[in-house]
């Protein structure tokens, strides 16, 4: 069954009567706040909040909220007091004087349920053991040498890819180019993970039909999450039974994995020292005495989830968005095309070191990330200790949403910023690490992304080779100025209609 609809569930008259019960608990909870200095308030509705006011795609929605009332909000969603941020100097004050105490995360149903009670590394509390998993992931397997080590995957996969568009190319044919992009992000990212494809020429493997339902389900409305005395609602829709029945598939497919990799250490040390994945390193990591501490293999397993929920839709969102916005404007991508084939020159293929000189390649991508951000609601965190921001008294226990869709299109700090214009980031030293805190892309302090790195390559590699090999158009009777930008709002912002395009063999051409 298919995670509950947030427009459904506040428009359901059964369901708001049943909230109304607890409407008590959720008033005494907020008289206690009388005499405290919060955030401004937009209007609310009784019980459920401002939940009504999140709309189809929340971060705009957000961004107008703040544009009237403030860029530091008080929002009430459900049970749940809401901190909204939108402001880049909010983001600063944040990291320079209180990141500690903003860098735990809220309970969800869904992470106690497929992360193993949140062992992972993106949603687990903040403490001893997210420290240890999250330096586990920074020096070992997103370091530079680990992730230049994958560049074999990489261009195993885009040549299958750049072999498809070839032979669309010699037949004229328009292609479903937001396929392709997923094709080519899931196998890598779970090849790189787990040495198996998610997608096989023929449909979807195993792990990438489980994978698919995993997105779905976890970004899914869970009513508990707003009301937690409502929680059994969630097992009556069927949902909380529906992602323990995916998580049991999941948890089974995962120990086959890691058994496979146990196999391999044990009668094959040759083949377990080629084919270093996320799981051969953490199982060799802990066979050297490497670790700080040992990890069960929930917690590998919660781990590995973490990279392929993180970085498979993110690296295709990102990359679909890039080449919307040089189809719909053709003089930035012949100036990054020339580029690339520049730089390439006449080498039968384009090397991984050959990125690290199309600086304005870069420049795309970065204002793709500028407009297009991976998550434009950084995941949630949550107050550990009472504080004070911005003027403003931020109780413990508070959830706190940053809109870094609004901060990376404020006025205040970029010129023209509804516009996609690349050379804004010519000769500037703004960069991708959130050390910049009007351009976020990846989170900032403690809770950044420290994927981020591993993303980047694949997303420069594949669009590389995607500019050096052909030409693009749209198909016959679409045009630039009507095309469709429309957002789609789900674990990443997606384009709503795939990316249909012609590709053209620069050879040819």
């Amino acid at each position: 069954m298919e995670p509950l609809n947030v427009a459904i569930f506040c428009s359901n008259p059964v369901f708001l009567s049943l909230i109304l019960l607890f409407s008590l608990l959720i008033c005494l909870k907020l008289g206690k706040k009388k005499n405290l200095n919060l955030p401004p308030s937009p209007p609310k509705l009784p019980f459920i909040g401002n939940i009504h006011q999140l709309g189809k795609l929340p971060h705009r929605s957000l961004r107008d909220l703040a544009k009237k009332y403030g860029s530091l909000l008080l929002l009430q969603l459900g049970y749940n007091p809401t901190v909204l941020i939108s402001s880049a100097d909010v983001v600063r004050e944040i990291v320079q004087n209180h990141d500690i105490v903003f860098s735990d995360r809220p309970r969800t149903i869904a992470g106690e349920i497929f992360l193993y009670g949140w062992r992972d590394m993106v949603f687990a509390p903040y403490g001893d053991y997210w420290r240890q998993v999250r330096k586990i992931s920074v020096v070992e397997l997103f370091s530079q040498r680990r992730v230049h080590s994958f560049q074999p995957v990489r261009d195993q996969e885009v040549e299958v890819i750049i072999n498809k568009l070839r032979r669309a190319s010699l037949k004229g044919e328009s292609i479903d180019l937001s396929e392709m992009l997923m094709f080519v992000s899931s196998n890598i990212v779970s090849r790189c993970v787990l040495s198996h494809k998610s997608e096989e020429e023929g449909g979807c493997s195993k792990f990438g039909e489980l994978s698919k339902r995993l997105l779905i389900l976890f970004t899914g409305f869970c009513i508990g999450d707003m009301f937690p005395y409502l929680k059994w609602l969630d097992f009556l829709t069927g949902y909380i039974p529906s992602m323990k029945a995916l998580s049991a598939e999941l948890d089974a497919f995962f120990d086959l994995v890691v058994q496979e990799h146990r196999s391999l250490e044990e009668h094959d040390d040759a083949i377990a020292t080629v084919t270093k994945d996320f799981v051969s390193i953490i199982m060799q990591l802990q066979k050297d005495g490497m670790l700080e501490m040992d990890l069960t293999q929930d917690n590998i397993k919660a781990i590995l989830l973490d990279m392929f929920i993180g970085g498979t839709d993110t690296t295709t969102t990102t990359t679909e968005w890039m080449m919307a916005e040089l189809l719909k404007h053709p003089n930035v991508m012949t100036k990054v095309q020339q580029e690339v084939r520049n730089v390439v020159g006449s080498k039968s293929n384009v090397d991984v070191e050959d990125l690290n000189k199309m600086v304005y390649l870069k420049c795309v991508l970065k204002e793709t990330l500028r407009l297009h951000p991976v998550v434009p609601l950084l995941v949630p965190r949550k107050t550990s200790a009472s504080v004070e921001l911005a003027g403003y008294d931020i109780p413990s226990n508070t959830t706190v949403v940053i809109n870094a869709w609004a901060i990376q299109r404020d006025p205040k700090w970029w010129e023209e910023p509804e516009e996609f214009v690349p050379e804004r980031f010519e000769n500037s030293s703004i960069d991708l690490n959130g050390q910049d805190f009007h351009f976020i892309p990846f989170g900032f302090g403690r809770r950044q992304c420290p994927g981020w790195p591993f993303g980047v390559v694949s997303i420069e590699y594949v669009m590389a080779n995607l500019l050096y090999w052909f030409d693009w158009k749209l198909p016959a009777g679409e045009i630039v100025e009507n095309f469709d930008m429309t957002e789609l709002y789900g674990l990443t912002v997606t384009k709503k209609a795939p990316l249909h395009v012609t590709p053209i063999s620069h050879l040819s051409s």
